[in-house]
């Protein structure tokens, strides 16, 4: 019986989105006290981590999602001339996180056209 599922391959990818998400998030120390009580040699700089850029995560995820088409397309032709080991339950399943990656990276430029158009249109 063969798994649909590589449970070792989604916690590494669950792991990755967690470590990204972290990147993200405000430092210890960062808004525990009102601006004014604060002063600017207050926080540490020890230990800096180089945040990716939106530009950066952006790129990654188009290329990610590239990827997993190629991938798609390979396995699928994989089965076409019949190389043994290569399921067409796979090759569906293939198929459909692509089309599932790819749907999901078009929403989210829809979403920044529209965010970008609503900034736009604001007055000043």
């Amino acid at each position: 019986m063969v798994d649909r599922v590589d449970i070792s391959r989604l916690l590494g990818d669950m792991r990755a989105l967690k470590a990204q998400t972290q990147a993200f998030q405000r430092p210890q120390g960062v808004g525990d006290t009102p601006l004014g009580m604060r002063s600017l040699g207050a926080l540490p700089v020890e230990g800096t981590t180089k945040v990716p850029s939106f530009g950066d995560l952006m790129t990654q995820a188009v290329n990610k999602v590239n990827e997993t088409q190629k991938a798609s397309s390979a396995m699928a032709e994989a089965y076409e001339r019949g190389v043994a080991g290569v399921d067409i339950t796979d090759v569906m399943i293939a198929s459909q996180k692509s089309s599932v990656a790819f749907q999901a990276t078009v929403q989210v430029r829809n979403k920044l056209i529209e965010a970008y158009r609503d900034v736009m249109n604001m007055p000043i």
